[in-house]
């Protein structure tokens, strides 16, 4: 019997396991045994809202566009996180495909994210010029003092 089903098969009837990471980003979707990765891609998303809002009505359509990319992005990468943690990170003596091919690459594009956001180091204070030179002389000084 040739149906679609049987070809997606290999040998042993059983279909090959995957991160799941692609049918998030095509479907929307995460494979059952990854269906609790929502939950931490719905805290994250409010948690950007969050910093950048306070609420999605105070940001900019830009804002949400990002926002919405680097949930999604978060979701494929934590797929991948959770597949290698399941499995290798090495196939044979390569780095598993989803390592080698994506992982990184969508790491990068969300910290580019995260950096167009505005979203770098959370400072509690804005400091004067002056004030920003004294700090640098006294973690400088103390640079010294232990070597």
């Amino acid at each position: 019997m040739d149906s679609r089903l049987s070809v997606q098969f290999k040998r042993g009837g059983r279909r090959p396991r995957s991160h799941g990471g692609y049918s998030f980003l095509t479907k929307g979707e995460l494979p059952e045994n990854r269906a609790y990765i929502l939950k931490y891609l719905m805290a994250a998303r409010e948690g950007l809202v969050r910093d950048l809002g306070p609420t999605e009505n105070d940001l900019s359509a830009a804002q949400i566009i990002l926002i919405d990319r680097v949930t999604t992005k978060l979701g494929i990468v934590r797929c991948i996180e959770e597949h290698i943690r399941e499995r290798s990170v090495m196939v044979g003596e390569d780095l598993a495909p989803s390592l080698r091919a994506s992982y990184l690459a969508y790491n990068n594009s969300i910290r580019l994210d995260l950096q167009a956001l505005g979203l770098n180091k959370k400072t509690d204070e804005i400091l004067a010029p002056y004030e920003i030179v004294e700090r640098d002389r006294t973690v400088q000084g103390e640079k010294d003092e232990h070597n």
